[in-house]
């Protein structure tokens, strides 16, 4: 095989989707093999190192379903619980194993706030999109964990992409490169697990982020919970939202590459105080001011 070593910039999707296209091969076998070059180890080694990240993920949701966790400043925690119990009720009005996917992202964020131990998809404020989506794929039974396990090589290269072309800093671009991005990741990677094409992937990547266009970085107090927590759970929903309209058929008209350019470009249009720093949007809030005072005392 050629080197990989002329592509490792991963800058654009097009470039990536047509390599698998030409290859025959997926997006997470593409993404495998330039791991294998980089790094020199073997194939069963990169898999299991996955793996490895995969259990942390899925100990995170398990763990916020079974139990309320607070965080450590006591201003959120136990949604994950609350709509986990609700899906249990049976009287939702998103499919209840659907509405298991949003508890399962709203679980990992909690495990997070509570100081708990997480992998970074592609960052710790959005964090629990990809396990919520992916823990939740494999409890349909559907998809092996195999599968699930390689779709991670998917969902990284995507993000390489995302990261390498635009950015995944909520201080750069505002909260669309960090939820936006994850969701988009993880729309692409349940393409993949679902036997889509590259081509479908590139589109879902294109569907999901294009929805979160504009969304800015506000977190009350500078802390990642409020609105992050929130944002993580309805954002699994619109992966897998994303993801379905891709295996549909529904394309992205504008090309991902471009909708990547463009949350660049409006990333950085935003204004300081709605990039991260605590200070606009909902952070500047009455109620976000008071529970900023709350934690931190007043500021001088």
């Amino acid at each position: 095989m050629e080197s990989w070593s002329g592509f490792m910039a991963f800058t654009h999707l097009h470039e990536l989707i047509k390599l698998a296209e030409d290859r025959k091969t997926s997006i997470g076998r593409l993404m495998l093999e330039v791991e294998k070059e980089q790094t020199g180890r073997s194939e069963s080694e990169i898999l299991a190192q996955m793996e490895q990240q995969f259990e942390v993920m899925e100990e995170a949701v398990r763990k916020g379903i079974k139990e309320p966790i607070k965080s450590r400043s006591g201003i959120t925690g136990g949604d994950a619980y609350r709509v986990y119990e609700y899906v249990n009720q049976g009287s939702t009005f998103i499919d209840p194993q659907t509405l298991r996917a949003m508890a399962y992202a709203l679980s990992v964020s909690e495990v997070n706030a509570g100081m708990g131990r997480i992998v970074a998809t592609p960052t710790a404020g959005s964090a629990g999109i990809l396990p919520g989506v992916l823990v939740y794929a494999l409890d349909t039974g559907r998809f092996s964990r195999d599968a699930i396990i390689l779709s991670m090589m998917t969902a990284a290269a995507l993000g390489l992409v995302i990261a390498n072309s635009a950015s995944i800093s909520g201080a750069s671009g505002g909260c669309q490169a960090e939820v936006g991005s994850a969701t988009a990741m993880a729309a692409g990677a349940l393409v993949e697990i679902g036997g889509g094409t590259p081509e479908q992937v590139g589109h879902a990547v294109g569907l999901a982020l294009k929805n979160s266009l504009g969304l800015v970085c506000d977190p009350v107090g500078g802390l990642v919970e409020v609105p992050c927590i929130i944002r993580n759970g309805l954002h699994a929903i619109t992966a897998l939202a994303a993801a379905d309209m891709a295996l549909a058929g529904v394309k992205s008209i504008i090309p991902p590459d471009e909708v990547i350019q463009a949350m660049y470009e409006i990333g950085k249009e935003m204004p300081e105080s709605l990039r991260e720093t605590g200070i606009g949007g909902l952070a500047g809030t009455p109620t976000g001011k008071a529970l900023r005072e709350q934690i931190f005392g007043k500021q001088q």
